[in-house]
């Protein structure tokens, strides 16, 4: 049997790639066609799009959070179940965190992957010969074996993009016109997450565009590749399996699948609400991921009996790990854009805040004594009021410069603006560990 796999890659952010991917997940399964989607880089919210035009959730392929081995490992476990996979990059081709190190680029020769151009030319017609002829020939070792023109509206412009095509030597597999009612929204600010499901008429519409336009069969052949035989390691249960409560609701669902994965292969995994339920399940650990609470921040003061039941088990000396929006949900107050306080669990005694919002964004590395770990800060909101408050560990960018991003703990509760990776074999259990002092029977 005969798959196909490719990435969607582009000159720059902003150019479609979201777009095109969802337009040709949702046109895929429409054919009967069992498809993965995947996403480079730490994003939580595309694959979420993902699973809405296809089924299946995309899953995060990441060369700063993941060693090599794991990221292959991941790669190879999920095609075995599927018969075409699409990965969808980040920012242009080559922008990493460090020239072109960990880009879409590097990822698609770590996994020999041919890539599909996107390129918005909305504003240029042969002049886009020489854009293309510089990204194919800028690192020959990549293989970009064709290119889809986003927003084009007539057939005449699609002509003259077609031709610097093919003086370049990149198959031009066709084009999308501007939709104006399929635009996808910024994924970043909470705008589109309330109600994702709004956006399947946009990727039904955009689907029915791809197959009009887009020469899909002509992708499928140039993308083809022959399968290859790949075992996949069958989990050992635990010896002692933990039970693990996981936040799980509209403000808190901002967790690599991986993440997921990891904790269900070393016990038990129980979903709670912070928004809905009254009282927390019996577990080991709690982990309370990122999301947008502060689209719910209403809703999660006034379910008080969840905020005394989180505060009694941090007293308790319960095990926590926060990230992010979970982190100021165990701050004592949340201020929301427009300067209301709403009270939160009072794990710790610092205030988030809306009010004045600041991008804070990038990988970072974490020192814990003798523990090191991976993940990834994005936020628009502040803290205030954490002066007296303990901090542990040291903090670094991809450029290995320090950074002042704080990691806060209190008895066993560990709580950060960093979303943490910890999918691999063993990092759970060195976090717990590194919490508690002690070796969780894991």
């Amino acid at each position: 049997m005969h798959k196909s796999s490719f990435i969607i890659a582009a000159p720059t952010s902003n150019s479609g790639k979201t777009t095109i991917t969802l337009g040709l997940l949702r046109a895929l399964k429409n054919r009967g066609k069992e498809v993965q989607p995947f996403k480079s880089g730490p994003d939580y919210i595309d694959p979420k799009f993902h699973g809405i035009a296809c089924g299946k959730t995309g899953v995060n392929l990441d060369l700063f959070m993941m060693t090599e081995q794991h990221l292959k490992e991941t790669y190879l476990d999920y095609i075995a179940t599927s018969e075409i996979q699409c990965i969808e990059g980040v920012m242009g081709l080559f922008d990493g965190a460090k020239k072109a190190e960990r880009s879409t680029a590097e990822l698609a020769k770590k996994l020999n992957l041919p890539i599909i151009f996107v390129v918005d030319a909305k504003a240029v017609a042969y002049s886009v010969a020489p854009l293309l002829y510089g990204f194919k020939n800028f690192d020959p070792s990549l293989n970009i074996v064709g290119v889809i023109f986003n927003r084009v509206n007539t057939k005449s412009h699609y002509k003259f993009l077609q031709e610097a095509s093919e003086d370049v030597g990149i198959k031009a597999l066709g084009y999308v016109p501007f939709l104006e009612d399929c635009k996808i929204q910024s994924r970043h600010l909470g705008l589109s997450i309330a109600n994702l499901k709004e956006y399947d008429k946009k990727i039904t519409a955009i689907a029915k565009q791809i197959e009009k336009t887009v020469h899909l069969n002509q992708l499928l052949d140039l993308t083809t590749y022959a399968e290859t035989t790949h075992t996949k390691q069958k989990a050992v249960p635990p010896i002692a399996p933990l039970t693990i409560g996981v936040a799980k609701d509209e403000a808190f669902n901002f967790s690599y699948s991986q993440n997921i994965n990891a904790l269900k292969k070393i016990g038990k995994v129980v979903f709670f609400s912070p928004i809905k339920d009254e009282k927390l399940p019996q577990t080991d650990v709690l982990y309370f991921p990122g999301g947008y609470p502060e689209c719910y921040v209403k809703n999660l003061a006034e379910n008080k009996a969840m905020l005394s039941a989180i505060k009694e088990y941090a007293e308790n000396e319960g095990v926590i790990i926060a990230e992010c929006g979970g982190m100021m949900y165990l701050g004592k107050n949340m201020i929301d854009q427009n300067g209301d306080s709403y009270p939160m669990a009072n794990v710790f005694s610092f205030s988030s805040s809306m009010k004045a919002m600041k991008l804070h964004l990038g990988y970072r590395t974490i020192h814990l004594d003798e523990y090191t770990f991976k993940g990834h800060e994005f936020h628009y909101s502040e803290v205030y009021g954490d002066e007296n408050i303990e901090t542990v560990g040291q903090i670094f960018s991809a450029r290995n410069q320090e950074v002042p991003t704080k990691i806060y703990k209190y008895k066993n509760v560990l709580a950060s603006y960093i979303h943490l990776y910890f999918g691999e074999a063993n990092q759970f259990k060195s976090i717990t560990n590194y919490i508690t002092d002690k070796t969780l029977q894991l």
